[in-house]
């Protein structure tokens, strides 16, 4: 693991640190910045923007935007080895991603809430390993289970306590982009047994668990999946969707972040 042989100089931490990762539609409107940090670049280039550190309820948590500030970085343009970087660096001991998902199955309407514990990788040409021989040397990581199971059961506990519905498990099928997929493709996925699909799951789960850091995609169904709806997918459409779901995602994530406290304290 990075966290114990390969990252000189990073500071570590005995308490719970969860680092929260926005992607499109995410919005801290209820969170207090405390701080707004500076981009620093890493061994594997310049992240995203700055690891801000940012108060949600009682404790501290830090705040990455994926795709930047204002949002500008395509999903296959994301440096994720710097991301995932830069939260190790500044003491996050677990990775929470937000991610907005078109629905596929049945189950998977615009507005319901989901933790996946699978996914399939469609996408092409990211740097996806921090062990690719050249800064690290070359390893093949155990990646069975993409989503660490006890940071679920953390946010599902979390969810149940405040009576709001998360789908516990489905499978998320993370396409290149930045264009969405066409119908054949979907149908493609539903085959496969996807249940979701959106375009920044990977190598971002890949590189968390590389790095040590147990992580947990809560997902939000923005819109039906191309080819299962008659209507267009606009973004408009699908920002208007992602803002009411940020509200019952927020309410998650805090009450997340407090059962994680009590249980390091």
């Amino acid at each position: 693991m990075m966290r114990d042989r390969r990252f000189r100089g990073i500071r570590m931490q005995s308490q719970i640190r969860v680092a929260v990762i926005g992607g499109s539609g995410a919005r801290f409107a209820t969170a207090l910045v405390l701080e707004q940090g500076v981009v620093t670049d890493t061994p594997w280039g310049r992240p995203s923007g700055p690891v801000k550190s940012l108060c949600m309820g009682e404790h501290r948590i830090l705040w990455l935007a994926r795709h930047g500030e204002p949002h500008t970085i395509a999903p296959h343009r994301v440096n994720y080895r710097a991301n995932i970087h830069a939260l190790h660096a500044s003491g996050a001991t677990h990775v929470i991603a937000l991610n907005t998902v078109g629905g596929i199955c049945t189950e998977a309407v615009p507005g319901s809430l989901w933790l996946p514990d699978q996914i399939v990788d469609y996408t092409s040409g990211r740097e996806s390993s921090f062990h690719d021989g050249a800064l690290l040397p070359l390893e093949h990581q155990e990646f069975a289970d993409p989503y660490d199971a006890g940071l679920r059961g953390v946010l599902a506990r979390a969810a149940a306590e405040l009576d709001i519905t998360v789908l516990p498990r489905g499978v998320y099928g993370c396409t290149q982009g930045p264009r969405l997929e066409t119908a054949a493709e979907i149908r493609r996925m539903q085959r496969d047994g996807c249940d979701l699909v959106g375009m920044t799951g990977m190598p971002e789960a890949a590189l968390a668990r590389e790095s040590g850091l147990p992580y947990a995609s809560l997902s939000m169904v923005v819109n039906p999946a191309a080819g299962l709806s008659a209507e267009a997918i606009t973004l408009e459409a699908i920002l208007r969707e992602a803002e009411g779901c940020m509200v019952r995602a927020l309410r998650v994530l805090e009450r997340a972040v407090d059962l994680l406290a009590q249980r390091s304290g």
